[in-house]
């Protein structure tokens, strides 16, 4: 057995050819390479947080470290929850043990049993009598010292990520506990857990491209879901009153630090409730995540480099702004009294906007929030009451039917989460809804309309992206640190 740290002359092929070299010598012992079932009576993270001396044992994990001494090794044995030391002395294990020792690399994964004791500098210990070959590694792990650095290789290659970088795993850990709290979280509060499909004979629920295939059997076209929020209103109509869906959406458009193009996405709605119900009840889960997971409401942000970049306050309450009075905090107070014209010269003249010729009024006001606003928004605002043009399926406000009962969360400058008071009226519905498709029948959802006309109650309804709720609590620079496999284009 070698503590594996090759010279720089070797190469790759090399390396392979010594660990299927020692592949052989196995067989030729009798020892299958690659195991089989292995009773274990805890994992190593779980035994080195409940340690205690003289326990007998059995374990299983990755061989990470190795300090070898002749005629006994201490090495280290863990997985992505955990790690701890084992110590192995010749005279202690059976022959054939040995022999298996010695024909192991850095990256294969062992069983072991024994007794626990602590070492005489203190570290919690495994005294090994017996040892199982459970996987041999072909290829190397990355480098130890220097772990995996290439961000392209780490997202392509998430298993070696994973293996090599203890915070990379621990990050999606916690990501996958985060999720299930929040199904906790809404179960608690009476909200019914459902599937909707994912395939889809009409986009809708937003404004986005989708992608387009074919049913065989049916055939028939048609499209990944862009959003759920069409069947989970149907459910409300058939009378389930709390409702909400953990789902995967897809959508052909850009990739970016803050897109992905299949995302993980939370829609809830609650019968009898307002878009001011559900922005409480998103406000008081964030909170409730970040304290629960990582002690505090206040949240350090860094760049791709670690840099230090800013601290959010998620501190409780947040604020709540209409959007024309943000627009105005920017553009003047005169803006919304320019005229169409005017305010296109203003962004383009003013604020160096790049304007482009078809975008109607109430799209360049857009551009505006989001350039001036949204952009350098960080600390938690709900920006209500936006222009009614921007989003079909939710309620015109009461006093001023130029504006929507909604809200838009920002956060560290970008869209966390959309809320309305939805819009239940199924001939406003299929108005709004023509309005958004350009006149263009077939691209309506009629029998989401129909389902409306057999009477939807008063709803609140929210979506909050997983993914970027992710990046938000936990730091993360880019969406693809927090998506265990990020699309990427396909490597020539």
């Amino acid at each position: 057995m070698s503590d594996e740290n090759p010279s720089p002359q070797s190469t790759s092929e090399e390396l392979i050819a010594v660990r299927r070299e020692k592949l052989g010598k196995l067989k030729e012992l009798g020892i299958d390479p690659y195991g089989a079932k292995f009773e274990v009576t805890t994992t190593p993270g779980e035994l080195k947080a409940e340690f205690s001396d003289d326990k007998s044992v059995t374990i299983a994990g990755r061989l990470l470290a190795i300090r070898d001494m002749g005629k006994s090794v201490f090495a280290t044995l863990g997985d992505a929850h955990g790690r701890i030391q084992i110590y192995i002395n010749k005279k202690e294990v059976p022959e054939l043990d040995w022999s298996v020792y010695q024909l192991l690399d850095l990256g294969d994964w062992v069983g072991v049993s024994g007794s626990t004791f602590t070492t005489g500098k203190g570290e919690p210990s495994v005294k090994v009598s017996s040892l199982t070959m459970l996987s041999k590694a072909l290829r190397p792990m990355p480098d130890k010292w220097h772990g995996l650095s290439d961000r392209e290789t780490k997202y392509r290659k998430r298993h070696l990520d994973l293996m090599s970088n203890q915070p990379s795993a621990d990050l999606f850990i916690i990501r996958s506990q985060i999720v299930a709290e929040i199904r906790n979280f809404l179960h608690e509060r009476g909200y019914l857990e459902v599937e909707t499909p994912m395939l889809h004979d009409v986009a809708g629920g937003a404004a986005a491209r989708p992608f387009q295939t074919h049913h065989n059997a049916l055939d028939m076209p048609l499209t990944m879901r862009i959003a759920p929020e069409l069947h989970l209103k149907r459910l409300l109509v058939g009378g389930l009153t709390k409702v909400f869906e953990l789902n995967r959406n897809f959508r052909n458009e850009g990739i970016s630090r803050r897109h992905n193009p299949e995302f993980t996405m939370l829609e809830a709605y609650q019968a009898f409730g307002d878009f001011e119900i559900m922005a409480d009840l998103v406000e008081e889960m964030v909170c409730h995540l970040a304290e629960r997971f990582f002690g505090t409401l206040q949240i350090e942000h860094q760049d791709e480099n670690g840099e230090h970049v800013r601290t959010l306050d998620l501190s409780r309450p947040w604020k709540r702004t209409p959007y024309q009075d943000l627009i105005k905090g920017v553009a003047g107070d005169d803006w919304f009294d320019l005229s169409p014209d005017e305010r296109r010269a203003k962004a383009q003249s003013e604020f160096k906007l790049e304007i482009h010729d078809h975008l109607e009024d109430y799209e360049v006001t857009q551009q505006v929030f989001e350039k001036l606003v949204e952009e350098h928004t960080f600390d938690p605002c709900f920006v209500t009451h936006v222009d009614s043009k921007l989003i079909p399926l939710a309620k015109e406000n009461p006093e001023n039917p130029k504006v929507i009962d909604v809200y838009e969360l920002i956060i560290n400058g970008q869209e966390i989460s959309p809320g309305y008071s939805e819009l239940n009226d199924p001939d406003v519905q299929r108005r709004r809804l023509q309005e958004q498709s350009g006149g263009e029948a077939q691209e309506i959802d009629e029998d989401f309309v129909e389902s409306l006309e057999h009477g939807m109650p008063p709803a609140g309804g929210i979506g909050i992206g997983i993914d970027r709720l992710i990046m938000l609590l936990t730091g993360a620079p880019t969406i693809r640190d927090v998506v265990l496999f990020p699309q990427l284009k396909r490597k020539d």
